[in-house]
């Protein structure tokens, strides 16, 4: 991603071109020789401490940058400690708040996020990551002069699947299930791309919902539906993976302003490193939640060779092409594109 030209104004080129050299591809800002000194940054996320982008992201980012010996020290707010996520956008783009994961809510200050989010509109989670380095440098600049916020990478939270009371196979399936998505436009245009009938119901009172039978059911990746215990509700999990969800580690620009270069460049690269790490932890956990499930219950699993994938996927993309227009349609399919 290219340097944010305001704090490049603020260079001479000699040290602007050093600073761009040694930044990592994607980085938002860049280096301001009047920065640096010690610096305690906020960082927080609706995750709580029992999901993988905690003790797998979170955490690792604050061990690490802290042994670096650089003046960053890394206080961690998990659980929605600092506010739900559209409030907590509000502080990064303030500067109240340093860094964040965050998923649906930068859709609120930026739309085209949520285009990110659209059922299969990625194939797969290579398919993500590969957009990421390669494909998202004109998105993430655009989100940037925008917002007052960097998207400095993006790490796994893994791929949406269904939980339900009846087996969901194909999108036949969803038909009269009333099933609880996320009350945010794009959620809510997914839940009619795949043919579900969407229940808008609070976070906090997902669970409560699916034992009353309010709601037939939800989505989540497999670790959110267990860490939130939504399987002692249910009665199926269908690994149709809808959505690969990844959340952005997006940092204020106040916040980059005062860091140095070689702070910045640490930061940059910490949160880089940490990415393959933290896919595999995803993954590995999902695998042993899966497995659990496989053998002791309470959920029957739904292999993904089970799923009619290629109808969800087709019923998806055939409803994005007439949902979306003008730039965000383009926007879609160039993202559509990067998979062939």
């Amino acid at each position: 991603m290219a340097i944010n030209p305001r704090f490049l104004r603020r260079l001479g080129s000699g040290i602007a071109l050093t600073a761009a050299a040694g930044l990592l591809a994607g980085c938002g800002a860049g280096g301001s020789t009047e920065a640096g000194g010690d610096i305690t940054i906020s960082f927080a996320s609706s995750q709580s401490e029992a999901t993988p982008n905690f003790f797998c992201g979170m955490e690792l980012f604050k061990e690490r940058i802290e042994a670096k010996d650089l003046g960053i020290t890394v206080e961690l707010f998990p659980s929605s400690q600092l506010g739900p996520d559209a409030e907590r956008v509000a502080n990064i783009q303030s500067g109240d708040l340093d860094m964040d994961l965050q998923e649906a809510g930068l859709a609120s200050v930026y739309p085209h996020v949520g285009i990110l989010g659209a059922a299969y509109v990625f194939d797969d989670v290579d398919h993500a990551f590969n957009w990421i380095d390669n494909h998202s440098e004109e998105f993430r600049t655009g989100f940037n002069e925008a917002t007052d916020m960097t998207i400095i990478d993006g790490w796994y939270y893994g791929s949406r699947t269904f939980s339900s009371n009846e087996p969901i196979r194909s999108p036949q399936d969803l038909a009269g299930m009333q099933i609880r998505f996320p009350d945010t436009p794009q959620y809510l245009a997914n839940a009619e791309a795949m043919g579900a009938n969407p229940v808008a119901v609070a976070y906090e009172e997902v669970y409560v919902a699916l034992q009353q039978g309010i709601a037939d059911g939800q989505e989540n990746p497999v670790v959110g539906t267990k860490t939130a215990s939504y399987d002692e509700v249910q009665k199926y999990v269908s690994l149709n993976n809808h959505q690969v969800s990844i959340h952005w580690v997006t940092m204020s620009d106040a916040t980059l302003e005062k860091l140095s270069d070689e702070q910045r460049e640490a930061v940059f690269e910490t949160v880089k490193e940490i990415r393959p790490e933290n896919r595999k932890c995803v993954e590995d956990e999902t695998e042993e939640i899966l497995n659990d499930w496989r053998e002791n219950g309470p959920l029957t699993v739904i292999e993904a060779d089970e799923v009619d994938r290629e109808a969800f996927a087709s019923s998806a993309e055939k409803y994005f092409k007439s949902h979306y227009t003008g730039d965000d349609l383009a926007f879609y399919e160039s993202i559509r594109a990067s998979a062939k």
